[in-house]
């Protein structure tokens, strides 16, 4: 509880000071995700991330430089690679939540399960106990839930990844889907992404980003190790590939590619951050 009061002061205290430069952030994920869950279950989380319009994006990393460093906010010009709708359009039809009496912008609830499947799947289904956000969210979801707006505003491709993980949420923790469009549609999960989550879940090594194991050769290879052969989940949704594909071995070939430049371009940064300092 004490953890969860620090986290909304500074949450609170992000959207004052981007407000005080007229920037409306919305926030994803984490505290939104936690509003879900009943009690007295808790869902921890470790940073905050918002979105903002992409054009206020340069301006709101220049205002939140120093300040995000010592709140651990993470940052995000528009929904992509969590969405593909527009951010006015997010924003159009967003939520206002209180925080602590402060009126805290987050995505509405249709919007909110489609950011959450998504950011499951970029992180390959490694981690089983997130798919509790999905559980959640769908499970607690409103009264007048649009499960059109939810499934049909982005395409064939997303609305698969969706769909997909929802039924993942079905089958390992019995989500209920009966009163919704999927319940026909609970053995409609390619055998190949049920047999890659229970491998990630059963891997005592999970993702780290390489900058955080330059001092542990051993961490530091087993990743290396990892990123030669990339999770075919999350290298298909880094490339906007198609679950249903057969060519998961191209998308994986593709995503090392993927990553290599912004990996190189981290390690480069945090080398030079060792040996200046």
């Amino acid at each position: 509880m004490l953890q969860l009061r620090l986290f909304e002061k500074r949450i609170i205290e992000a959207f004052t000071f981007l407000r005080q430069y007229n920037i409306e952030p919305i926030l994803i994920k984490g505290w939104a995700a936690a509003q879900l869950y009943p009690e007295p279950h808790q869902r921890e989380f470790s940073d905050i991330d918002l979105i903002v319009a992409p054009q206020n994006y340069p301006n709101a990393v220049k205002y939140l430089k120093d300040y995000s460093e010592n709140y651990l906010i993470d940052l995000h010009e528009g929904a992509m690679p969590l969405d593909s709708l527009s951010f006015e359009n997010l924003y159009k039809n967003s939520n206002i939540l209180s925080c602590q009496g402060t009126k805290i912008r987050v995505l509405c609830a249709e919007d909110h399960l489609r950011f959450l499947c998504v950011h499951w799947l970029l992180d390959g289904g490694e981690h089983k106990n997130r798919l509790w956000d999905i559980y959640y969210a769908v499970e607690n979801r409103p009264n007048d839930f649009d499960w059109d707006r939810c499934l049909n505003v982005v395409d064939e491709k997303r609305k698969k990844w969706i769909i997909y993980t929802i039924i993942l949420a079905h089958k390992y923790f019995g989500l209920n889907l009966e009163d919704t469009p999927l319940a026909d549609k609970t053995d409609d999960v390619p055998e190949w992404i049920v047999k890659t989550v229970e491998k990630e879940w059963e891997s005592e090594i999970k993702s780290i980003l390489l900058v955080h194991c330059l001092n542990d050769r051993k961490k530091f290879l087993q990743q290396f190790r990892r990123r030669m052969s990339p999770n075919p989940i999350k290298a298909t949704v880094d490339l906007e590939g198609d679950l249903d594909s057969r060519l998961r071995i191209l998308y994986q070939i593709g995503d090392i590619f993927f990553r290599l430049k912004p990996s190189v371009k981290r390690i480069s940064k945090a080398v030079y951050l060792i040996f200046k300092n």
